[in-house]
């Protein structure tokens, strides 16, 4: 059954139930009113009669017409049941509790229903005395009654007009619910729209105009949060595996020339022939460089592929002992570059492998292009790290295009490298949620600049700080 039929029906049951409950008090309470009215009439004209005297069938005082009048029908009846005065003409039942009232045991009055020849009557019965001749006084019971035919007529027409009022009440609630439901679904149904559309076609531009401040309007505004998530995520995923193509077509072109380089090599010394010693050992060595320049570079590639997937053992490390420790490797590595740094003790979330990764081609870029007893300045602070060399510099139009992989500056084309380490730089340090830039130094060489969160100094242990401060350089070694 659709949602809009299934809301329909939930609010005209709603309704008709509400409908239903007040019909019922309204005639329970209609109906109590009504017989009570009655009752306070007869108990009324009962009061007035606690003696009577039967001569020329007088009988009970009769109630003035704005309270309603006297009974219509009554009867004094003795213990032995005869009727000493009655009006009506409608004998009223005699039993064994009348009888009783009669002969002068007492007893409260009572009410009942009573039905004398097919009419419903209302009877009051109370035990009064009878004067007679001669100032005998004799007990008796007085009835009084009160026909209902008046009253079940009115009952019976609230029951029609309850019964007409309920089902014109329910048929409305009907009709209006199931407008009230088209409307409250209009939104559902952009929703159920929007998502084949998406579905069929997908577009993740697609989004519900919906601002009502309710749930529906939550609703929609979750909706669309979710579709731009979902359009980011998979901008994300295409940019991704563009880049992964991108990454294969630029690692196949560059892998091209080294594979070429060393297969015609091993082809000549394969070949044999009249190759001198001094040639075949130079043969040999090409072999090896270009067998570690390969090796390189597929490490970088695997290292860039490697880069996308996301950090998933993330710690909390000391940045300023990760780089202290990649500049005892770049001491030990470049032995003609002098080293000079000043550190403050920061912490950062992060994974070190990949981040001394980042450290070491920073360390080795400005190593490499220091001449010999060049010297390269490396501070660590909250700002994060600055790694400058006094070099040549970069050429201000390869600035924008140094983090791009296999981008191989003026400066550095006549050096062996694959283009991949600054490319690598600018992953890890975009993956820790931070940003590198690197600039000219205004008297010369090149800075990089690499940012990072860093977290709190409450993290910091001073007992176990093993590296100098601020203002400290680290011994040359």
């Amino acid at each position: 059954m659709p949602l809009r039929r299934r809301l329909a029906i939930a609010c005209a049951s709603a309704v008709a139930l509400a409908i239903v409950l007040a019909a019922i008090v309204v005639y329970v309470v209609v109906r109590s009113q009504l017989l009570g009215q009655v009752d306070n009439e007869l108990q009324a004209q009962a009061a007035l009669a606690p003696q009577l005297r039967c001569s020329n069938n007088q009988g009970p005082a009769s109630l003035p017409a704005s309270a309603g009048g006297g009974a219509p029908i009554w009867q004094v009846v003795t213990s032995d049941g005869g009727i000493a005065c009655s009006e009506g003409n409608v004998p009223l039942p005699f039993d064994s509790r009348v009888q009783s009232y009669a002969a002068g045991n007492g007893g409260r009055p009572y009410l009942e229903d009573v039905n004398v020849g097919g009419t419903a009557l209302r009877q009051l019965t109370v035990p009064v005395t009878l004067n007679g001749p001669f100032g005998a006084v004799t007990p008796a019971a007085l009835q009084l009654a009160r026909p209902l035919a008046p009253v079940r007529n009115v009952l019976a027409d609230l029951r029609l007009v309850l019964l007409l009022l309920c089902a014109g009440g329910i048929a409305l609630a009907a009709c209006l619910g199931r407008l009230a439901a088209g409307r409250v679904l209009a939104p559902l149904g952009e929703f159920a729209q929007t998502a084949e559309h998406i579905t069929d076609t997908e577009d993740l531009t697609s989004r519900i105009q919906y601002h009502a401040d309710d749930e529906v309007g939550q609703l929609a505004t979750r909706f669309n949060a979710m579709i731009e998530r979902l359009q980011g995520s998979r901008a994300a995923l295409d940019e991704s595996v563009r880049a992964q193509r991108q990454l294969v077509a630029d690692a196949s072109h560059e892998l091209r020339t080294p594979i070429t380089s060393l297969r015609t090599n091993i082809e000549v010394l394969m070949a044999g022939g009249a190759l001198s010693e001094d040639d075949r050992h130079r043969l040999l060595a090409d072999v090896l460089e270009q067998s570690e320049e390969l090796s390189a570079l597929i490490g970088d590639v695997i290292e860039l592929a490697r880069g996308d997937l996301p950090i998933t053992s993330a710690e909390d490390i000391r940045l300023d002992r990760v780089v202290a420790e990649c500049l005892t490797r770049a001491r030990r590595d470049f032995p003609d570059v002098r080293f000079e740094s000043s550190f403050e003790p920061v912490v950062v979330d992060g994974v070190p492998e990949r981040l001394a990764r980042a450290i070491n081609n920073l360390l080795d870029n400005a190593a490499h292009h220091s001449a010999a007893g060049g010297l390269v300045e490396v501070i660590v602070n909250q700002q994060g790290v600055q790694v400058r060399d006094h070099g040549t510099g970069i050429d201000p139009a390869d600035l924008p295009y140094v983090f791009d992989r296999f981008f191989r500056g003026a400066n550095s084309r006549h050096r062996q490298g694959s283009g991949l380490g600054l490319a690598i730089v600018r992953q890890v340090v975009v993956q820790h949620g931070g940003s590198v830039e690197a600039a000219n130094a205004p008297d010369g060489g090149a800075v990089f600049s690499l940012r990072l969160p860093t977290l709190s100094q409450d993290h910091i242990d001073p007992a176990d700080d093993e590296y100098p401060v601020a203002g400290h350089p680290l011994p040359l070694s």
